[in-house]
């Protein structure tokens, strides 16, 4: 239910984002295939049903919600992670 417009209010989980942000956030959560509507109420519901859905939906949010310096440090921090694998041992 990839909806814009008419989603009951008991569809999904109400996700708490600026008002502003909420269809930006909607048209990521759409391109990857998360169900999400933004109801005529203002809210953003998002419907997640395994647990790849739920990090995808926190990754988004987080993305809109830090400053960008905040998101620059976090990705210098991954670049500076190493990390071994251990399948190809």
């Amino acid at each position: 239910m990839n909806s814009s417009f008419a989603a009951p209010s008991d569809w999904g989980q109400a996700v708490s984002v600026q008002r502003g942000d909420r269809w930006s956030i909607h048209h990521r959560l759409q391109e990857l295939n998360i169900p999400c509507a933004c109801p005529a109420d203002g809210s953003l519901r998002v419907e997640v049903n395994h647990a790849l859905a739920l990090l995808l939906v926190r990754s988004t949010l987080h993305q809109f919600s830090q400053s960008r310096q905040e998101g620059v440090t976090w990705l210098e921090r991954c670049w500076r992670t190493r990390v071994t694998c251990l399948a190809n041992s």
